[in-house]
């Protein structure tokens, strides 16, 4: 692809093909055909230029560049009215490819098949292509709204709580429902060890015995009756 800097008069006839660009101070002329390449505005260019020669052999290269770089520009603004445009004129395009295919299969109906389902594929094929173009302007029209639900993925059931619940105070400020131990941090085997000689615990169990015989096992005192007669007690 030929380059050079873009003059102050017109392009002379034969230099359609010719890109010609604003040189940049410091920078190569190598490194301004990569740029031009990296960002595929040249690129399309070309292409574009290259399909289009059949109908409009005297469309200017740079003049293809400059306009795309204007299109791009519009973009970056959020401006799609040029895309819209586009996107309209191609789905009536394919629509008027989708007649013409159905009326050649319409001709060839009855007498060859072969041709009839060839023209068929393609009609339906271009009705495809005009639909989803359809489809693709209405959703820069209206773009759909995406509504995000938690997903709780697990093998059983569970809870979830989003979020820190609030629980009543008491009037020492404490919250309510919360154990003592929790509440200060500490477990309960840490609230019973011993602290300055004194158990914190002062309902701590006692030593067992017969502190109360007359809470004994009766068994023991006066005899339980075994098959008709009284085992005399074990202890006198």
């Amino acid at each position: 692809m030929p380059i050079k800097s873009k003059p102050s008069k017109p392009s002379v006839e034969g230099s359609k093909n010719t890109l010609q660009i604003q040189g940049r101070p410091g920078v190569s002329e190598a490194r301004q055909l990569a740029d031009l390449a990296t960002d595929g505005i040249a690129t399309n260019a070309i292409t574009a230029t290259t399909y289009l020669g059949a109908t409009q052999p005297n469309v200017s290269l740079t003049e293809m560049v400059a306009s795309l770089q204007d299109h791009g520009r519009r973009v970056n603004g959020n401006d799609l009215s040029a895309a819209e445009q586009m996107l309209t004129a191609q789905a009536i395009a394919l629509n008027a490819i989708f007649a013409e295919m159905a009326r050649r299969a319409a001709l060839n109906m009855g007498q060859h098949l072969e041709a009839t389902e060839k023209y068929m594929r393609l009609a339906l094929r271009a009705q495809g292509q005009s639909r989803a173009t359809i489809e693709t302007l209405a959703a820069i029209k209206n773009p759909p709204v995406v509504y995000a639900k938690q997903a709780n993925i697990t093998s059983g059931p569970q809870q979830v709580n989003n979020g820190v619940p609030t629980l009543p105070m008491q009037a020492c400020g404490e919250p309510l429902g919360i154990p003592a131990h929790e509440q200060s941090g500490k477990t309960a085997n840490e609230l019973l060890r011993v602290s300055d000689g004194t158990r914190m615990d002062a309902g701590a169990p006692g030593a067992a015995g017969f502190t109360n015989p007359g809470l004994a096992t009766v068994g023991l005192l006066h005899g339980a009756k075994v098959r008709g007669r009284t085992r005399q007690s074990l202890t006198k």
